[in-house]
């Protein structure tokens, strides 16, 4: 029973790595198929073993926030997965901006912490609907 959660949760860290490289630019996935691998075994071991441990140690400031700090839980450990696979770069990009019907996004330079920011956003969406779709 529980190496099926592992293993299916190992799958849908897959999907949201590779779906991240597939949408942002400044995220790119080198070595094919054993580098998403490895970074997805990196980032389901770094959710299970380390993440627990950084939210016991950020508790207090979680409690005062009201868990608005959680977000940058998620920002540290996927700084921390980049950190031991170097085939997963998370660099800085030029969003070259958006425009339809009216509605106007403009051109951004995101710098890489806001990169960062923004891959763990996808990352936690594409997870929680991918368990969701699941159960």
């Amino acid at each position: 029973m529980l190496v099926k959660k592992y293993l299916r949760l190992f799958l849908i860290n897959c999907a949201a790595i590779w779906l991240l490289a597939k949408i942002l630019p400044g995220v790119s996935l080198s070595g094919g198929y054993q580098g998403l691998v490895a970074a997805a075994i990196a980032l389901t071991v770094v959710n299970f073993a380390i993440k627990p441990l950084v939210n016991l140690l950020l508790l207090p400031i979680n409690l005062i926030t009201l868990g608005a700090f959680r977000w940058l839980i998620n920002v540290l450990t996927l700084y921390l997965v980049t950190l031991v696979i170097p085939q997963l770069k998370i660099a800085a990009f030029l969003f070259p901006g958006y425009s339809h019907q009216g509605f106007i996004i403009p051109e951004i330079y995101l710098n890489t912490f806001w990169v960062f920011v923004l891959s763990s956003f996808i990352i936690s969406l594409v997870t929680v609907f991918l368990v969701w779709l699941i159960d």
